[in-house]
């Protein structure tokens, strides 16, 4: 084709406007239907049920999405080699997100991926972090997230997030919402005792503590769902 020779996308599509809407629609249609179909179709039985996230870990949360941290750490191990060699030996599973509203997969990377971030440092460790990322790390860019350390979570607004939590599918009975202040409080202690063996004292109803359960929860689920993958493929 000469390049004066006008092709019949360009002749016919592209100088009508209407047709040109149509079709356009008409693709993003099937894309849609494409990507839409397989959600409804795949068996609830290949989703592993795991715990909901505790009242502590869902305050720590609400922080991890106020503060922003999704713009810098993504929560998705891709299933290539590079990914899992750098961020834990197994591949993300859609399983562990079945908790998260909104999930937090992120698409950046300014700061390491998250998704199996939990125990993989001490309570200690993720405290001085917030601090003082340099401290723990030399090289980090993050910036100090120090009022962390001094500022209180609100038991209400806890119980508040629940409620809405449930209201969107999450299973909390009324028992844990109606009792989530003792709750908080006895995770929230558990991570102090254990804080202050490395010196450091801090109450449990600090932001920085509930962050710390959230983080320490990240990737922990992996372990029930792989063993759950390896029990349907042998019985297949």
């Amino acid at each position: 084709m000469s390049e004066n020779q006008e092709s019949f996308h360009s002749r016919v599509i592209e100088r009508r406007a209407g047709l040109m809407a149509v079709l356009t629609t008409i693709c993003i249609l099937i894309g849609g239907i494409v990507e839409i179909i397989p959600m409804y179709t795949v068996g609830a039985a290949h989703i592993v049920e795991t715990p909901p996230y505790t009242p502590l870990q869902v305050a720590g949360r609400d922080i991890y999405v106020r503060e922003g941290c999704y713009n810098c750490h993504s929560q998705m191990v891709r299933p290539m080699r590079s990914d899992v060699l750098r961020y834990g030996g197994q591949w993300s599973r859609a399983a562990e997100y079945q908790h998260d509203r909104p999930f937090q997969l992120g698409s950046r990377r300014l700061g390491p991926d998250l998704a199996r971030v939990g125990g993989r440092w001490s309570n200690s460790w993720h405290y001085r972090h917030m601090e003082d990322p340099r401290a723990m790390t030399p090289d980090s860019i993050m910036p100090a997230y120090a009022w962390l350390l001094r500022r209180k979570i609100r038991p209400n607004a806890v119980k508040a997030s629940l409620r809405a939590l449930r209201t969107a599918g999450e299973p909390y009975d009324d028992g844990t919402i109606n009792n989530s202040a003792m709750l908080l409080e006895a995770e929230g202690q558990m991570i102090v005792d254990d804080l202050a063996g490395s010196g450091i004292t801090t109450t449990w109803d600090t932001e920085v503590v509930a962050l710390i359960a959230y983080l320490q929860r990240l990737g922990t689920d992996i372990g029930a769902i792989t063993a759950a993958e390896e029990r349907e493929a042998a019985n297949e």
